[in-house]
């Protein structure tokens, strides 16, 4: 018998507020609707892992982690400055 060693953690993905919600209020059609969805990942445990993700893999639509895609570009800008 092979004792092979299984992460049972959760990953961040399963832990989001959003899970389960209709996905559709994470993609709004413009940057004033998506104040639902941005209330809803500011009470989520698992919001700045989200929001790297997005970051990460350049997410172009949706609100991930709280910032819509024009968020998300303005910190990708910033931290081009930073760098």
């Amino acid at each position: 018998m092979s004792l092979q060693h299984t992460n049972t953690e959760p990953k961040w993905w399963h832990l989001g507020a959003c899970r389960g919600l209709d996905s559709r209020v994470f993609y709004p059609e413009d940057e004033a609707s998506s104040v639902h969805a941005k209330s809803i990942c500011s009470s989520c445990s698992v919001q700045p892992d989200c929001l790297e993700h997005a970051l990460t893999i350049r997410e172009k639509a949706g609100v991930w982690g709280g910032a819509s895609e024009r968020d998300r570009r303005r910190i990708i800008r910033q931290r081009r400055k930073v760098s």
